[in-house]
């Protein structure tokens, strides 16, 4: 027998097919045989084939705001009957019939990962112990939107003329339009870069809220649809299933919390924990299987038990991401768009269809919209979150495959629901692009800056600290900040906790108990340390310590978030290079590179960057009188510059503090009308500290960019902190910009921050507060007088 002769025999939507069994592997075209005809090198073409061509159409509809989702079923509508297959084109040859049993299971070990994946990023407490909100916003999206599509759907079914096929199925598809899966729209708000964003997190929220009682109507009717609708054994399916559940929460999780106890914190995940892993995905979908229920249950409960974060969840999900979110999770996607017939489709069955799921959209989106005058939501919000809850993807093609294998769905229905997904996406991805800027609303309306913040009101800083070696550093750069009864500081503190198992962000504040987190060494010891600074400065600082729970891609919202709740005056980030010892760079974060730059764009206040060199010193402290703290302020004029000198002002108050205040002028080209601000603004800070012994001026006179990097190297060892600004209105720079390394720190910060540049001395960069709509030449002294007032006040 010929081992390429094939057959299959075909009748609806299923499929008889006759193969070879030996039929996997050819050993090359040299011994005349189709490399096609094998299983083989069929499935790795098709698994090419697929990347390809979703990646093809995503860059495609990437100008038109469309979701990559779009693009992976597009792929897969390319390949099936409806273009590339259909009257035996190219696709009856790449997706034959006798190989789609093959790729829908190499889809499967896909979805069940990418299950697992959701189910570790859901935070369970929000789903058995939601907020009054998303309880509230989560049955108005259900109840609301069921009741409207079950009467319409019927009404339709009864008195317009359909097909019985269309008929029958309708009601199943309103009870599709009501659910909301926290799989979707976490995905979504992801693509879209919203998810740390406040709407993100209500539509979060939200959705983890529906999707308990989407998974109970979905383990309901997977036990219907696979006894055959036997109630006796629909009855057993369901009580298994429970059963189930509870022995995963029961026996399964105490063994999980105990192993990620003794996972050593700070270490790589061994290969035996990730394998354990693995391999319990499978077992639990084998045991849900078994119990007749749908193969998605057993990943998504074990990925619920399973802590998010490190040292388990986030190294998994991090080893997950590459194979399972950009490879075999895709496959899945386009199967489902492989099996869609769009010639199989009645016009009159798509009209139909098309006004029941646009209906259903839009009652979600006013029952969304009603809910929301309960929640303090104003109108414009609540649109954009009902949007957000119409989101559509793996939930419902799950479901409608489910309903496809039972019956339900005929090619027709099929085809309808899967064009419906695709359709709804496509719509409501560019409305949440046009409707919601989550940047748009950070931007600030009055100045919040140092320089332009009256003395008596204090100075409220917000830190972010994200490597505990930066703490001492930290802690000399509040000292120095000269608290007084008379002008007292608010430290706002974030300690960034970088966590890649999480879809949304966490703030934990250990403000109200002030007691710390047991099982967060790193976090403690750093609250800790603050909270001595503040003990030493009882009467006039106040701590308020946070740890942002986040990925350090979104954290930038949670710093926005705090930053206007609490009226920071300034942000000090962290750089994204750390010293060692010897002076070499030890390490490099270019995830905190990218969150500095998000925040110095959108900050709704001052920013400043903090390069710490305090290793290279031996960690000096100022809170000891014994240390004199000497800082520097380079001023070349604009801005940012003067933010810089104000800072310098007001450290110059401290007794422990000496300051030098560096003015560099370039040669022939100063005169006073161009200067005049300058001027004023230095003569003010001169004129208060004219009785301050620790207070030093000096101008210096360069002929260009060179001059000024070689007197910056004139001044390596004379310092401990040198304090300058991001940005400069003078011509001494013109040509130094081009060999910036780190543009985010302007180009005299990136000289004095390089590693050749030779000093121990810790380097502050400021940026001046951007106002909406003002351009960066008028930033520095629009409002005058008020710059005279809060200068007056620096003693």
């Amino acid at each position: 027998m010929d081992p390429t002769l094939t057959g299959n025999i075909a009748e609806g939507n299923r499929n008889i097919v006759c193969q070879y069994k030996d039929n996997v592997a050819t050993f090359g075209i040299w011994i005349s045989r189709n490399p096609l005809n094998f299983s083989l090198p069929l499935i790795l073409l098709q698994l090419a084939a697929i990347s390809l061509a979703s990646l093809l159409i995503e860059i495609f509809l990437r100008p038109l705001g469309q979701s990559s989702i779009v693009a992976q079923i597009l792929g897969g509508i390319l390949f099936g009957p409806s273009v590339l297959g259909h009257d035996g084109i190219m696709g009856s040859i790449l997706f034959p019939a006798r190989s789609m049993l093959t790729l829908e299971t190499v889809a499967v070990f896909g979805i069940m990962f990418f299950l697992f994946a959701i189910g570790v990023r859901t935070d369970t407490r929000m789903m058995v112990r939601p907020e009054r909100q998303a309880v509230l916003l989560g049955f108005s999206a259900i109840f609301v939107t069921l009741a409207f599509s079950l009467w319409l759907t019927i009404f339709l079914a009864n008195h317009v003329t359909m097909d019985k096929s269309l008929a029958r199925a309708l009601p199943f598809f309103g009870v599709a339009q009501c659910l909301t899966t926290f799989a979707n729209v976490s995905c979504l708000l992801i693509e879209l870069k919203m998810a740390s964003s406040d709407l993100g997190r209500i539509a979060s929220s939200t959705a983890m809220f529906t999707d308990l009682v989407g998974m109970c109507m979905f383990i309901t009717m997977a036990a219907v649809l696979q006894s055959g609708f036997n109630v006796k054994k629909s009855l057993q399916s369901l009580g298994s299933a429970l059963l189930f559940v509870c022995f995963m929460v029961v026996v399964i999780k105490p063994p999980i919390l105990k192993l990620v106890k003794n996972i050593p914190v700070g270490k790589p995940l061994s290969h035996n924990h990730v394998f354990m892993c693995f391999t319990g995905i499978l077992i639990v979908g084998l045991i849900t299987e078994v119990i007749g229920q749908h193969f998605m249950l057993g990943p998504l409960v074990l990925g619920f038990i399973t802590p998010d974060g490190p040292p388990l969840g986030a190294p998994v999900i991090s080893k997950l991401d590459l194979p399972v979110g950009k490879f075999l999770y895709p496959t899945f996607l386009t199967t489902s768009g492989i099996k869609t017939d769009i010639f199989a489709i009645n016009l009159r069955s798509f009209g139909i269809l098309a006004f029941v799921i646009t209906s259903c959209c839009i009652t979600k989106i006013v029952a969304i919209v009603i809910a929301s005058r309960f929640c303090n939501i104003g109108l414009h919000d609540s649109v954009v979150v009902g949007l957000m809850l119409n989101a559509r993807g793996i939930g419902e093609l799950l479901m409608f495959n489910l309903w496809r294998d039972g019956g339900i769905l005929t090619d027709q229905e099929f085809a309808l629901s899967v064009i419906s997904v695709v359709g709804v996406t496509a719509v409501i991805t560019p409305l949440i692009r046009l409707l919601y800027d989550p940047t748009r609303r950070l931007m600030p309306t009055k100045r919040r800056t140092i320089q332009h913040s009256k003395r008596e009101a204090g100075l409220r800083i917000l830190i972010c600290i994200h490597n505990q070696d930066n703490v001492p550093t930290m802690v000399n750069l509040l000292e120095a900040s000269n608290a007084t009864e008379m002008s007292p500081i608010g430290v706002v503190a974030m300690v960034l906790e970088e966590v890649v198992g999480r879809i949304t962000g966490m703030l934990v504040s250990h403000q109200t108990t002030r007691s710390l987190d047991p099982n967060n060494l790193r976090s403690n010891q750093i609250v800790s340390a603050l909270r001595q600074y503040e003990l030493y400065n009882q009467t006039c600082v106040t701590i308020q310590p946070f740890s942002a729970v986040s990925p350090l891609q979104t954290v930038h919202d949670d710093i926005f978030r705090v930053a206007i709740d609490e009226s920071a005056t300034v942000i000090i980030l962290p750089f994204h290079k750390h010293w060692e010892i010897d002076g070499s760079i030890g390490s490099v974060n270019k995830c905190v590179q990218s969150m500095n730059v998000k925040v110095l764009e959108h900050a709704p206040c001052s920013v400043g960057i903090l390069v710490d060199r305090g290793v290279l010193t031996g960690q000096l402290s100022i809170l000891t009188s014994q240390f004199v703290y000497r800082v520097a302020v380079i001023y070349i004029g604009g801005a940012d510059d003067a933010e810089s000198l104000c800072y310098g002002a007001r450290i110059a108050g401290h007794d422990n503090v000496t300051l030098t205040v560096i003015r560099y002028l370039l040669y022939g080209c100063d005169s006073a009308r161009e200067r005049k601000q300058d001027n004023c603004l230095i003569d003010d800070v001169r004129h208060h500290n004219i009785e301050n012994q620790n207070f030093v001026y000096q101008e210096q006179v360069v002929k260009d960019g060179v001059g000024l990097a070689s007197s910056l190297r004139a001044i390596e060892d004379c310092y401990d902190l040198l304090i300058v600004g991001r940005n400069h209105q003078s011509q001494i720079l013109l040509g130094l910009g081009e060999w910036s390394e780190c543009p985010e720190l302007g180009v005299v910060g990136d000289i004095l921050a390089a590693p050749d540049f030779g000093s121990t001395a810790s380097v502050l960069v400021l940026q001046q507060q951007r106002m909406r709509g003002e351009k960066l030449i008028n930033r520095m002294r629009k409002p005058g007088r008020a710059s005279q007032e809060s200068i007056h006040g620096f003693s």
